[in-house]
């Protein structure tokens, strides 16, 4: 509950009035200064009243390209006995205020506000709660309420079409083939056992010579695994235009450009974030625990100061091998990482290495990687049918 500048005004003026009334035997003002105070602690009561509203939502669409048309539907109705006088109400909009007309709204009436919602950038844009603001008659006191939830829109990476997915090839003791994903039908290698692996794939003739468990990896000959691995670094991406990274934004359109090409063609696909992650546990269908679609998360990826993040994210897939295709998407300060990158050759047969936004092209031939310079996502998906053929 908040006091108007005109209530605080009468508030001190009863307090001042009370004081000199009962200081000097004035009744007069005495009776002036009791009724200032009554009149706010009326406006209190008046402005405490909660009124009955219930507030829908309706996004169409809630999930969107960047730049593509969103709009949101609010409908709220007047559910209380009682004609709502003295209401003001806003709805937010990202960082924006947008006036819904609930004044005097009749009981059982309700009243709907459609307005576009900003898609020009990428990222999850907030809208709500509706903000309801009470006041007296007077306008001595102002009190505030949300009403409903907030409901997200989902703003993705603009996607390029990609004239088809690099497939790669693994290493295995039984020859080449198509993909290294874990778990399935020809016997791989060897590595040392971590609490949670299935008895039944320890090799104990192994483990007995070397005195240790070790456990049997095993290859699918017939489906390859792409791993995308976005740089959120913000080391990595120090140029700002209006306070945006659009390397970052770049990189973010080439990953959803990827992974959707992968999903059209049947295949595997695995988005990683270098850095926060990677911590995560992932299902066994290759995706992050939890709700969110992969360009769900590149909606809601942000930027980090953890300098540290590929080293630790180089280390994560070379110990686990989540796939055989490799692909490293990151900003012109991410260069001098490609070291760490390239030692996942061995654990990752194919790789390939995107920075975008470099004032000059990276050496060819960097760390023994195909590197693609590119200037944004729409570059990067003109030069892929050319990389995929590595």
């Amino acid at each position: 509950m908040g006091i108007t500048a005109r209530g605080v005004g009468l508030l001190v003026a009863a307090v001042v009035l009370l004081g000199v009334g009962f200081r000097f035997a004035y009744p007069e003002l005495t009776l002036l200064g009791a009724a200032a105070g009554a009149a706010v602690g009326y406006a209190a009561l008046v402005a405490a009243w909660r009124p009955r509203l219930t507030v829908t939502r309706r996004a169409d669409p809630d999930r969107v390209a960047r730049g593509e048309p969103a709009s949101m539907t609010l409908t709220v109705r007047n559910t209380g006995r009682l004609r709502s006088a003295n209401l003001l109400a806003e709805d937010r909009c990202g960082e924006r205020a947008v006036p819904v007309p609930v004044l005097r709204l009749r009981p059982g009436r309700d009243t709907e506000v459609r307005y576009d919602v900003p898609t020009d950038r990428r990222g999850v844009v907030p809208v709500g709660p509706l903000r309801v603001t009470r006041r007296d008659p007077l306008g001595l006191v102002a009190l505030a309420r949300p009403y409903g939830a907030a409901v997200p829109v989902w703003v993705h990476p603009r996607i390029h079409p990609l004239t088809a997915v690099p497939r790669g090839a693994g290493r295995s003791l039984d020859g080449r083939v198509d993909g290294v994903p874990h778990g399935s039908i020809t016997f791989d290698s060897l590595r040392e056992y971590v609490v949670g692996d299935e008895l039944r794939r320890v090799h104990w003739r192994t483990s007995a010579r070397v005195g240790e468990l070790m456990v049997r990896e095993n290859v699918d000959t017939s489906l390859p695994r792409l791993v995308v691995l976005l740089d959120n670094r913000a080391a990595a991406h120090p140029q700002r235009v209006g306070g945006v990274a659009e390397s970052f934004e770049s990189a973010c359109e080439a990953a959803a450009s990827v992974v959707t090409a992968a999903h059209r063609a049947d295949l595997p696909v695995l988005l990683l974030l270098a850095a926060a992650e990677l911590a995560e546990a992932t299902g066994p269908d290759g995706e992050a625990d939890g709700a969110l679609g992969p360009l769900d998360r590149l909606a809601a990826a942000d930027l980090s100061d953890d300098g540290d993040a590929v080293r630790a994210a180089t280390t994560r897939l070379r110990q686990d091998r989540l796939g055989d295709t490799l692909i490293f998407l990151t900003g012109p300060g991410g260069r001098d990482e490609l070291g760490h990158v390239g030692a996942l050759r061995g654990a990752y047969p194919s790789v390939v290495v995107a920075v975008f936004g470099a004032a000059e092209p990276t050496p060819p031939g960097a760390a023994g990687l195909v590197v693609v310079d590119a200037a944004d996502g729409a570059q990067f998906a003109a030069e892929w049918d050319g990389v995929r053929r590595w």
